[in-house]
């Protein structure tokens, strides 16, 4: 009667195993130096390999990607964070690009920009008053972003609504203080 190898014995004899084993030593070495992109290479080599390590290095794999979409989200600039935020309203994520918005007003409370972003998402999302509050807010910081909303078509359902009407085409006189005589009668 022919004896039987032991598994662990063909593992090794096998060098498909063994680099696979290779690789996936590899990805852990690189995932805990925190090199993730170095990591996942390895790691997605041995999901072809033996099903005991292609579900670890799936597990690990998985971190790498978490890892990679947390360093994608981490912004240069505020305006870059900005730019995020309305590239995530104009695809509809509403709830993602008000987290956004919200984390950047806390960082730069006085960026107009923000406060723009936040009116037109507010519009966006049917907060008539937040928004009103938002874009008087921003004109306030930057009175040049009052003809910006004038064209802007994510204030469209405030078009009719006199209060957005009176902040964006305000009393061309009320601004201005009032006239002294200074003709000396």
């Amino acid at each position: 009667m022919a004896q039987k190898t032991p598994a662990k014995k063909a593992h090794a004899e096998d060098p498909h195993y063994s680099q696979a084993v290779q690789n996936y030593e590899a990805g852990l070495r690189a995932l805990q130096d925190r090199k993730f992109d170095k990591a996942r290479t390895h790691l997605q080599k041995v999901l072809e390999g033996p099903k005991e390590l292609a579900d670890r290095a799936a597990v690990h794999l998985n971190i790498c990607n978490q890892h990679a979409e947390k360093a994608a989200t981490q912004f240069k600039t505020p305006e870059e964070h900005y730019d995020f935020a309305v590239s995530l309203m104009n695809v509809g994520d509403y709830v993602s690009a008000r987290e956004h918005l919200d984390k950047l007003s806390k960082q730069v409370p006085k960026a107009d920009y923000v406060a723009y972003g936040l009116a037109a998402l507010d519009c966006l999302t049917g907060h008539v008053e937040d928004s009103l509050r938002h874009l008087d807010q921003a004109v306030k910081l930057n009175p040049v972003l009052r003809f910006q909303a004038r064209n802007d078509s994510d204030f469209q359902n405030l078009a009719e609504d006199p209060r957005f009407t009176e902040l964006l085409y305000p009393d061309p006189g009320g601004e201005l203080p009032p006239m002294t005589d200074t003709s000396g009668e």
